[in-house]
């Protein structure tokens, strides 16, 4: 039968027997719709098992015949049968066939070309399968198409010319597809279109001019592509328009001011991730039908619309932008009883929370605010939102308790309040919210023990409780939730006693961090049961015993840090044996033979020092040979020999360290919450004015790194040159060197940021005249000073733009943490390039805290009078600094302002070129916005000279200079907003 049947198509088609011959009866279209059979390989659901010769054609499933050609397919519907295979070239023999839909199948190749001979097609549809190739040429000899959908396919090449000549064609999708090249002008002509849909479609070039022709326009949907320049102003008046979907590309321009007047009729508007700038047009209250509106991630400025009168909004979405405004705008949206998604986070909107959020629809199930300058408390009436999923609230100056009502919202699945200043015990009662999955509240004030009623979150993935006070035993119930999955941290934190034993169920955590805590007791071997676990994060406890051998079965670990705590014992074989990238054993009691196999065979990926019994490894740790160190007995013997001098006069001074810092956190109690200990954030090496000297070659000059008005700084090296370290030696003899290194010691005390120079010694002792010698002992950077790269060596060492501004966000990020990071407010008091070291990767610490001053999180910043007076350098002191003895961190920023105007600019705020202008702000604020080629440093100017996004980019990061270096106090930006824009720019400059 099926030689039949391809012998009779063989001769219709080569023969050319046209469709009158067979009028009379339906013989063609039974062979095609055989041969459309034929070439399915799989019919799971048997939709066309029907389809054979005992039964009349037009009664097969998914075919229906004409009326005025009873014997004719007019029709063929086989939506989501699941059918795979390949679509037959003799479909094009159903000369009667008006609609063909086959969406939701897995039909494969081409579409064939000889569709194009149904002339009396109007209607296919195509979507969701695997068709590849080419469009079909010559789609223009069908007169009556209409519609053309073939969304979600893998079809290639560019849009056909072809297409744009089907004058009665109405709509066309072809999203999802793997086109190339741009839209062709002549979509113009397509006058009757109503829906153009082309999204992720990998197009790219200008949205063409005339495609304003298509008056009778109502759906356009050219998201995730990679268009380019402006939308064409045409656009907006197309009065038909119900959705304008342009999210995704690359397009620039400001938004018409009247948009809400000529779009009368507009549904949903999506415009997010461009580059668009303005304020978002207030006329947009009148487009009275809106349901949809999605700004987020562009450059409007400008404040919130007010749209209260549009009922019909489910979406209010304008996040990641630069709008300026009172978070009381809120308060006009009360009325919209459909609304569901408030996204408005990462802006610049400041004010208290208003009460009136209680009264916002009770359909909302996403509310964003984070990442912007709001204060205040969360209003008790949050629990009538009811149908609440996400709140996001992070990167505020939120305050004071957590409203117990939050507890109440049963629906949650995401709460987020990390970054801001809560504080008390937290007292919400999370057994009502078993939809939870993602907890945040790291980096608050929160203290007390964890309520307990958080085992009932058994869909939790993530946890996040990090740097705040919590304290007490980590319950053992929480340890029960399987279900999380990604993050389970509670670092730097007060909690105490041992590591339940219920960590075992946490079996497909991904990520543990119970760093820098009070820890105590053995690594429970249950460990081994969490075989998904990639990092493990214990450091900076009291942890001891040996690591267990639970741990080999690990077999995904890559980042294991166990530093400073008391481990004992060998180190295990097995750890180089497995699959870490990076191992910290540092400042433990480990003796023994280091391995030399994995993660051993890497000096850059182990960290080992303070672990003075080991021996052995690969010859770049530089240890002795394990010959002849002595048995582990006489190691601890000498162990003992070197810190019985601690207590001595000559010693290393590191008790009397101790006690300062002791006697200055008992008198912190007193007025403060407890802090963490000292030695739960702060690695210390025992070192001694001998260590120091030896290690200096005796403070030769040719170890000299620098100096400064209170001592010198020299580059030394520890164990046999294995560990290389700055000593800053202080010069006690000039009045204020001891109350610097005081400063310094108190400031640097609590706090541990990544971009803050690490302190790994103090030594307060007698040299060998007898004379007092204080010294500290920080990590040695071997980029040396962002001085040095700005100026001194300027010809050799060139940055560029990238990693100045990644240096400009370091230096914001470690200010920022000592405004906010911590339980107190710290002022560094001297921010310059020469307190701004670079490491090996060009990352940026700040370091010199001699000047630094604590003040209390408590006290208003601006009215805060410091004891002493404050003196730093000039150029980068602030003017109220020179009049007062007002002590604020605004006082940093505005030193920060003028790092930052001097990096891009490479010009000193002393500069003699300065002696018409007041000072370095004066200068690059007269040439913002229009002149900042004639500012910025010459090595920079090249790369921007043809490059629009990079002059928007620089005229950014000098006019946050400029607002930071203001001259009263309270109109410079605070360093959290610093932060946030400086990461806008990267996000900008990253975009390819």
């Amino acid at each position: 039968m099926s030689n039949y049947i391809t012998a009779l198509m063989f001769l219709i088609l080569c023969c050319g027997f046209p469709a009158a011959a067979t009028s009379s009866s339906n013989e063609t279209d039974l062979l095609s719709l055989l041969a459309f059979k034929s070439a399915i390989d799989l019919d799971p659901q048997g939709a066309l098992s029907s389809w054979n010769e005992t039964v009349h054609l037009c009664s097969w499933k998914g075919i229906q015949c004409g009326t005025r050609h009873p014997d004719r397919v007019v029709e063929i519907d086989l939506t989501s049968q699941g059918l795979v295979g390949s679509l037959s070239p003799h479909l094009g023999n159903l000369s009667y066939l008006i609609t063909i839909l086959l969406r939701n199948n897995t039909f494969y190749g081409l579409i064939p070309q000889e569709i194009s001979f149904l002339r009396r097609l109007t209607f296919i549809d195509f979507r969701y399968n695997s068709f590849s190739g080419s469009l079909p040429k010559n789609f223009s000899q069908l007169p009556n198409l209409c519609y053309i959908d073939l969304t979600g396919n893998s079809l290639s090449g560019n849009i056909p010319e072809d297409l744009c000549d089907m004058s009665n064609l109405q709509l066309l999708s072809l999203s999802g597809n793997t086109l190339s090249g741009s839209i062709p002008p002549s979509i113009g002509n397509l006058t009757s279109f109503k829906e153009l849909a082309l999204a992720f479609c990998s197009l790219e070039g200008e949205i063409p001019e005339s495609i304003a022709q298509l008056q009778s326009l109502e759906v356009l949907l050219l998201g995730n592509n990679s268009f380019t320049g402006s939308v064409p102003s045409g656009l907006f008046n197309i009065s038909t328009l119900q959705s304008l979907e342009l999210d995704n590309n690359r397009l620039h321009g400001v938004i018409p001011s009247s948009i809400g007047l000529t779009l009368p009729n507009l549904n949903d508007l999506h415009l997010e991730y461009n580059q668009f700038t303005g304020s978002i047009p207030v006329s947009i209250s009148n487009a009275s039908l809106l349901q949809e509106l999605v700004m987020s991630s562009n450059n409007f400025t400008g404040p919130m619309p007010r749209l209260g009168m549009l009922t019909l909004l489910q979406a209010f979405v304008v996040d990641s932008n630069l709008i300026t405004d009172d978070i009381s705008f809120i308060s006009s949206l009360t009325n919209l009883t459909n609304l569901e998604y408030l996204i408005v986070g990462s802006n610049l909107l400041t004010g208290t929370l208003p009460d009136s959020i209680a009264n916002l629809s009770s359909q909302l199930s996403t509310f964003y605010l984070d990442g912007n300058k709001i204060h205040g408390v969360i209003p008790s009436g949050i629990e009538n939102l009811f149908n609440l999923g996400q709140f996001i609230v992070a990167d505020n100056y939120l305050e004071g308790p957590v409203p117990r009502g939050i507890g109440k919202l049963s629906k949650l699945r995401a709460l987020d309040l990390n970054n801001n200043r809560f504080s008390n015990k937290l007292e919400i009662s999370f057994g009502n919210m078993t939809f939870l999955s993602n907890l945040y509240l790291n980096e608050n004030n929160f203290s007390g023990d964890i309520p307990s009623s958080l085992a009932n979150c058994t869909n939790l993935i993530d946890l996040d409780l990090s740097r705040n006070n919590f304290s007490g035993l980590i319950p053992p119930e929480i340890m029960r939730l399987s279900s999380i999955s990604d993050t389970f941290n509670l670092s730097y934190n007060a909690f105490d006693g041992g590591i339940p034993y219920e960590v075992g169920y946490l079996i497909n955590l991904v990520a543990l961090d119970l760093s820098n805590n009070k820890l105590s007791g053995e690594i429970p071997n249950s460990l081994s049961n969490c075989i998904s676990l990639g990092t493990l994060f214990l450091d900076g406890n009291l942890l001891g015993g040996e690591i267990p051998l639970g741990l080999s079965d690990l077999v995904v670990l890559q980042d294991l840090d166990l530093s400073l705590n008391s481990l004992s014992g060998p180190i295990p074989e097995f750890l180089g044996k497995m699959n870490l990238e990076k191992l910290n054993l540092s400042f433990n009691r480990m003796y023994g033979e280091v391995p030399n196999t994995g993660v051993f065979k890497n000096r850059r990926s182990i960290s080992l020092e303070g672990n003075n019994g080991l021996c052995g490894g690969i010859p770049e740790l530089k240890l002795p040979p394990c010959s002849l160190v002595v048995p582990n007995k006489k190691n601890m013997s000498t162990l003992k020999k070197i810190l019985i001098p601690i207590v001595s006069v000559g010693g290393t001074c590191l008790a009397l360290f101790a006690l300062y810092i002791n006697k200055q956190r008992l008198l912190s109690q007193k007025k403060l919450a407890p802090s963490l200990p000292l030695f739960t954030r702060i690695q210390i090496m025992r070192l001694s004015y001998l260590d120091l000297l030896n290690a200096t070659d005796g403070f030769s000059e040719t170890n000299l790194l620098g100096f400064g008005k209170f001592g010198s700084v020299f580059k030394g090296t520890l164990g046999n040159g294995q560990i290389v370290i700055a000593v800053k030696v202080l010069n006690l003899s000039v009045r204020g060197a001891s109350r610097s290194f005081m400063a310094e010691c108190n400031a640097l005390r609590n706090v541990r940021h990544r971009n803050l120079l690490k302190i790994l010694s103090v030594c307060e002792s007698i040299d060998f005249q007898g004379n007092d010698f204080k010294a500290l002992v920080y990590e040695f950077k071997s980029n040396g000073s962002l001085e040095n790269w700005l100026h001194q060596n300027a010809e050799s060492r060139n940055l560029n733009m990238i990693q100045r501004l990644n240096i400009a966000t370091d230096i914001a990020q470690a200010v920022e943490y000592l405004h906010f990071g911590t339980d107190l407010s710290i002022v560094h008091g001297d921010l310059k390039p020469s307190n701004v070291l670079l490491d090996q990767d060009i990352t940026a610490y700040v370091g010199d805290f001699g000047l630094a001053k604590i003040i209390s999180d408590i006290v208003p910043l601006h009215e805060t009078n410091s004891s002493t007076g404050i003196r730093g350098t000039i150029g980068y002191v602030p003017p109220e600094y020179g009049t007062s003895r007002l002590l604020s961190t605004q006082g940093d920023v505005y030193s920060y302002g003028i790092v930052l105007l001097e990096m891009f600019t490479n010009i000193r705020p002393t500069d003699d070129l300065l002696e018409d202008h007041v000072n370095l702000h004066c200068l690059v604020s007269a040439a913002l916005p229009d002149r900042v080629m004639e500012v910025v440093d010459s090595k920079l100017q090249a790369l921007m000279m043809n490059n629009d996004r990079m002059k928007s980019c620089m005229t950014s990061i000098l006019s946050i200079g400029v607002s930071c270096s203001k001259e009263m106090p309270r109109e410079r930006m605070s360093m959290k907003d610093v932060v946030i824009q400086l990461h806008k720019i990267h996000k900008l400059l990253s975009i390819p």
